[in-house]
């Protein structure tokens, strides 16, 4: 089925930043890992695969309204130096999400789009549950302090 190419730009622009994010998350796991912060390492790890899950739905929908993935384009990739850090930085991603995919559903909206916004809605919420444990994170480190946050991180 022959679909806008608006939806197809946004829906690339959603692209990019589940693509950005399978990698921001990836290398925050092997981080963790490497740091010994097995609970947050498994964390992070499962937010690359949903965030794959999610590239995987958004292509699908690309080529389903028979446009082209843009799979080569990426958003920039913060590496955070620490676990805090990391954590803001996927914070900040989530947001951006949130926010090109806000965009993109009342675009969907005006194009009559049903099926994309369906799709983009979801994103929405599995973003805002991100932003959600990412401060909730942030909030842990300044009750408990850093040091005492991250011994709770060490065992699954």
């Amino acid at each position: 089925m022959k679909g806008s190419q608006k939806i197809i730009d946004a829906l690339n622009e959603g692209l990019t930043i589940e693509l950005t994010a399978i990698n921001l998350y990836f290398i925050s796991s092997k981080m963790c890992k490497d740091w010994g912060f097995a609970k947050l390492a498994k964390h992070f790890y499962d937010e690359s695969i949903e965030e794959m899950k999610h590239a995987d739905q958004v292509i699908d929908r690309i080529l389903y309204l028979e446009g082209v993935p843009e799979i080569a384009r990426y958003d920039v990739i913060r590496v955070g130096k620490t676990v805090e850090e990391q954590i803001q930085n996927s914070l900040e991603l989530e947001m951006k999400g949130v926010s090109t995919y806000n965009s993109a559903i009342e675009l969907c909206h005006e194009e009559k789009d049903a099926g994309s916004r369906e799709l983009m809605d979801q994103m929405v919420v599995e973003s805002e549950e991100s932003i959600d444990w990412c401060e909730s994170q942030m909030e842990l480190i300044k009750q408990v302090g850093i040091q005492n946050y991250l011994a709770g991180q060490i065992h699954e």
